[in-house]
């Protein structure tokens, strides 16, 4: 079972900066981030719609420019908001990279992201086409809260290659599902060992987690 690490753990590091990034890539067969476009255009890497959470500023991200992004605190660490390709550049090609678009655009986020092993996540189905369209050879995930049969539905007909359901909507049923269909499964996010356990239990290919411990001996 894959450890993906969720925002390069974010439980126990400061989440999306690349000092979290390149010591969980140390811990994790695969790192996942969040992208979001900025201002002039570029994709950084931050998770909320707005700077306000985890930095010194305030404000969506989308109203920022990439030198405004890179002058801000990130949770009191001293970096800036990163860029995609900044990140990427702190995880090993031996290790995967899971990317999540956050909002409209951020499919240019797929240009980046021709490496083994990489992975581009999102909620939004038309993202996902539209990442089908720009680079085929990239792998894509659907995210979903949703533990019936559409998600595993809509995942098949995008041509996606894994799913990645919510732990609250996720069991055997579902992973079985996935599986008849093609698709790997991948269970967000994992606080406790526990539960991995009763991922691993379904038959799950990976979980995205906050903590590196929690992977069953």
């Amino acid at each position: 079972m894959r450890l993906i690490a969720h925002r390069g753990f974010t439980a126990v590091a400061p989440e999306n900066t690349r000092a979290a990034v390149g010591e969980a890539a140390a811990l994790a067969d695969a790192v996942e981030v969040d992208v979001r476009r900025c201002a002039t255009g570029e994709p950084v890497v931050i998770h909320d719609e707005t700077v306000d959470r985890v930095t010194d500023g305030s404000g969506p991200v989308a109203d920022h420019t990439l030198a405004e992004l890179q002058a801000l605190d990130v949770l009191g660490t001293g970096e800036g908001v990163p860029t995609l390709s900044a990140v990427l550049a702190a995880v090993p090609d031996s290790v995967g990279i899971v990317v999540e678009l956050k909002a409209a655009g951020t499919e240019t986020a797929v240009d980046r992201l021709s490496r083994p092993g990489a992975v581009v996540s999102s909620f939004s189905p038309a993202l996902l086409s539209a990442c089908q369209d720009r680079d085929p050879s990239v792998a894509r995930a659907l995210l979903t809260d949703d533990g019936g049969p559409a998600a595993v539905e809509i995942a098949a007909d995008l041509g996606c290659a894994r799913l990645q359901p919510s732990l609250d909507c996720c069991d055997e049923r579902l992973v079985e599902r996935a599986h008849a269909a093609g698709l790997m499964v991948d269970v967000w996010t994992v606080e406790r060992r526990a539960a991995a356990e009763s991922a691993a239990r379904w038959g799950v290919d990976g979980v995205i987690a906050d903590r590196p411990d929690v992977r069953p001996a």
